[in-house]
This record gives structure tokens, C-alpha cells and sequence, in this order.
């Protein structure tokens, strides 16, 4: 991993580290430390939270590990992370491998601080991911209902101008908020070309917005990298990567985030508390 001329400023801006623990996709055949259960996930959480990650990004299982959008699911999850990690920064995935339709938002009612919203389509590995215009309009406004601010997923350069109209046209509540993921097969590769694009034209055609970075698989810690570099935040966990490097299995999702803490300390940016986190996205105090 070679490090990178950080840009003007980056040294002492606190940096988000958003843990995203299990997702839809990995299972305990690939990697044990893959959490399942309500109970695995909440423990898992804390880890990344002492390790210094301020967000967690949520997903549900079923017991066969297939994912699930049950609302009932995800209010145990919260009130597990509410009791351990009581400033955390709670995040519902509303991303389509788990529900279809409007199933995928039919946990906002429980009020989480942010969920993920894409606002278009794109090829996946295996399929096209859907997100028609209505059912990104419809979370969209159930996120406005419910006071939760959207981290916008941007898996192409479309998605990163769609995310600046909604917000123009106040269809996005908060502060926008959009995350670079890179490294999807049949979507955006890690492009380091591509990725300095994206922040130019972020910063340019909304100089207000904040961003993110996510990179799946090996690219996991090159996008890290980036990101804390160029000023950004950035995610890492199990849900993305389940190697620390192409020999190794991560023994947890809280090694993952303290390998980016790690790169954090190299470009001389803290990592920032939850309650720096919820200043920095203008988010509601913790409960």
C-alpha cells in the first residue's frame, strides 16, 4: 500500500469510520467471523466501536444467513447497539438483496439516524440492481417522514449527480451525504483516476456535501486509503472485505477498522468520536 500526498488541510480533520458488519452476501463459509445472529452482530458492533469505528452500517440475517428486511429484526438489532454502544451511530441498509419494492424501507418507521439510499440502477456481479425513480423517491420521503439522514451509495458518476439534483430539489433530508463505492464487479472499478473525478466534481457542483468511500474486496484498503488522503471519510468491514490481505482471513470486523485507524495516524487525521460524527453530519443527539 503506498501512501499518497494528502491534499491541503487533511491533517487534524477527524475522520468517520463507518463499519458495515455483515451485509447480505458473506457467510461464516467465508470467513467464521462473519455475524449472523442479532447477538453476533451486537458484539461484533461494540469491537468496531472500541476499535473506533462511530457508524455502523446495518443489515439483518435469517438463521439459514439468507438476508431479511423484518422490521422486527432490525429493532432488536438497534436496541442491542443502543444498550453497548449508546452514541453509535445507527445506519439501516435499504439496499435490494434483502426485500424488493417497498419492503426494503419498511424499517425507517423505527428511526434510525442514517440509511443508505441509491438512487439508480446498476449491474451487479450476477444481476442489474434495480432502483426505479419511484421507489427512490418513495425512501427518499419516508427517510423525510422519519427525520433520517440518507448516506447516498454512488456506484457510478449518474449517481453522485442524481443524489446533488434530489438534494437541490429538497427530496433528501439533512446534509447530503454520498458514498463512493468502488470495486463491485460490473460496476465502477477502484480507479484512482475515476475516484479523484468524483471528488472534484462533488466538491464543484455541491461544495456543501460531504462524502465517503467504500472499496469491496482487495480494493477495501486501497479506497481507504484514498479517501483519508483526500479528506473524506471512509468504511470498512466484513460486509466488504473478509481478507486482510489475499493470505489471511480478518479475524473481526473491529481488525478492519483498526487497520484504517492505522492509516488514519499516517496522514495525521483523528478519528472522530460519535459525538464528532453526529456534529460533523449534523445529526440529532444520541437518544
Amino acid at each position: 500500500m503506498s501512501e499518497h500526498a494528502p491534499a491541503a488541510g487533511v491533517a487534524g480533520k477527524p475522520c468517520i469510520l463507518c463499519v458495515a458488519i455483515t451485509g447480505s452476501l458473506p457467510t461464516k463459509r467465508d470467513n467464521p467471523a462473519v455475524p449472523i445472529s442479532i447477538a453476533e452482530q451486537v458484539d461484533s458492533t461494540h469491537e468496531a466501536y472500541e476499535a473506533g469505528a462511530s457508524i455502523v452500517h446495518c443489515h439483518v440475517r435469517n438463521e439459514d444467513q439468507t438476508p431479511s428486511a423484518d422490521p422486527d429484526k432490525f429493532a432488536r438489532l438497534k436496541e442491542g447497539i443502543a444498550k453497548h454502544c449508546p452514541d453509535m451511530i445507527v445506519q439501516f441498509s435499504t439496499g435490494g438483496r434483502s426485500g424488493a419494492g417497498r419492503a426494503r424501507g419498511g424499517m425507517l418507521p423505527l428511526r434510525p439516524d442514517m440509511a443508505s439510499l441509491s438512487v439508480g440502477s446498476n449491474n451487479f456481479p450476477t444481476r442489474v440492481y434495480e432502483n426505479p425513480p419511484d421507489l427512490v423517491d418513495w425512501l427518499a420521503a419516508e427517510m423525510r417522514t422519519h427525520e433520517i439522514v440518507p448516506e447516498v451509495e454512488a456506484f457510478d458518476l449518474s449517481h453522485i449527480l442524481q443524489a446533488i439534483r434530489l438534494h437541490g430539489e429538497g427530496k433528501l433530508y439533512g446534509p447530503l451525504y454520498v458514498q463512493f463505492v468502488m470495486g463491485v464487479k460490473n460496476a465502477m472499478p477502484a480507479d484512482r483516476e475515476v475516484f479523484d473525478f468524483y471528488v472534484k466534481t462533488l466538491a464543484r457542483r455541491a461544495p456543501e456535501a460531504l462524502w465517503c468511500a467504500a472499496g469491496i474486496g482487495a480494493a477495501q484498503v486501497v479506497v481507504n486509503e484514498w479517501a483519508i488522503a483526500a479528506g473524506g471519510h471512509t468504511r470498512a468491514g466484513l460486509e466488504d472485505n473478509v481478507r486482510l490481505d489475499r493470505h489471511t482471513l480478518a479475524p473481526s470486523n473491529a481488525a478492519l477498522i483498526r487497520r484504517a485507524a492505522e492509516i488514519c495516524a499516517r496522514y495525521a487525521r483523528p478519528v472522530a468520536t460519535p459525538a464528532e460524527a453526529r456534529a460533523i453530519l449534523g445529526l440529532r443527539p444520541a437518544a
